[in-house]
C-alpha cells in the first residue's frame, strides 16, 4: 500500500513539475487559439450581416432603377458604397448606377460610379467590366490617354480579348492605324471562333485593310477505291 502511495506521489510531483515549467505556455496557447476562433466566428457573423444589409440596399437601388428614378439610384448607390464597400452588391450597384446615369445623360455620375469600381472593387470580373465601360465612356469624351490608362491594368483572361478590342477602338480614333490593327488582331485571335462578336472585330480589321486570313480546314482524305474481286 505504501509503495502505491509513493508511486502516486511521484506521479503527482512530475505533473506539478511539468505544469510549473510549461503551464504558462500551455495557458497562453489555449487563450490565443480560443481567442482566434472567437474572432473568426465573430468575423463570419459580421460578414454575413454586412452582406445581407448590402443586399437590402442593392434591392432598393434596383427598384429605383426599374422606376427610372435616377436621383434615387444615385442616393442608394452613395449609401451602398459608403456603408458597404468591398461587397459584391456595391460593385453590382455601381455598374447598374453607371448605366442608368449614362442613359439619363449624366455622364459625369456614370464615370464616377465606374471609376469607384475600378479603384475600390474586389471582384476581378466586375472590375474588368467597369474598366471596359469606363474606357468606352472616356473614348466618347475623347479622353484617349485616360482611356488607354484605364485599360492598362491586368484583367482576368476571359476579358483580355475584349480589352484589346476596346484598345483598338481608342487607337483607331487617335489615327494610330498600325497599332489599332495589332490590337484588333490580338482581340480576334483571343476570341473563340464560335463567339459572334469575333465577326464584329473581323469587320473592323477588314475596314482597315487587314482582313484576317480564313482558317484552313484539313483537306479531305482521298477516296480509296476498293480492289476488284
Amino acid at each position: 500500500m505504501a509503495t502505491f502511495d509513493l508511486e502516486q506521489q511521484e506521479q503527482l510531483d512530475q505533473v506539478k513539475h511539468f505544469w510549473k515549467q510549461y503551464g504558462n505556455l500551455i495557458t497562453w496557447t489555449l487563450v490565443l487559439v480560443l481567442g482566434a476562433y472567437a474572432a473568426w466566428t465573430g468575423y463570419l457573423y459580421w460578414q454575413q450581416n454586412r452582406s445581407q444589409a448590402a443586399a437590402g440596399l442593392y434591392d432598393e437601388l434596383d427598384r429605383a432603377a426599374t422606376d427610372k428614378n435616377v436621383d434615387r439610384v444615385l442616393q442608394a448607390f452613395n449609401d451602398l458604397k459608403d456603408k458597404y464597400p468591398g461587397t459584391t452588391a456595391s460593385e453590382q450597384g455601381a455598374l447598374l448606377t453607371a448605366k442608368l446615369a449614362s442613359d439619363a445623360g449624366k455622364a459625369d455620375a456614370a464615370r464616377a460610379a465606374l471609376q469607384w469600381t475600378v479603384d475600390k472593387g474586389k471582384n476581378s470580373g466586375l472590375v474588368a467590366v467597369a474598366r471596359l465601360r469606363l474606357a468606352g465612356m472616356q473614348l466618347d469624351a475623347k479622353q484617349f490617354d485616360d482611356a488607354l490608362k484605364t485599360l492598362s491594368a491586368k484583367v482576368p483572361e476571359e476579358y483580355a480579348a475584349l480589352v484589346e478590342d476596346r484598345r483598338g477602338d481608342i487607337l483607331s480614333a487617335q489615327g494610330k492605324t498600325d497599332e489599332a490593327v495589332k490590337a484588333y488582331q490580338a482581340a480576334w485571335k483571343g476570341l473563340d471562333a464560335s463567339v459572334e462578336y469575333r465577326r464584329f472585330v473581323e469587320g473592323k480589321l477588314t475596314a482597315l485593310g487587314h482582313a484576317p486570313e480564313p482558317q484552313k480546314t484539313p483537306a479531305a482524305a482521298p477516296a480509296v477505291t476498293p480492289p476488284a474481286n
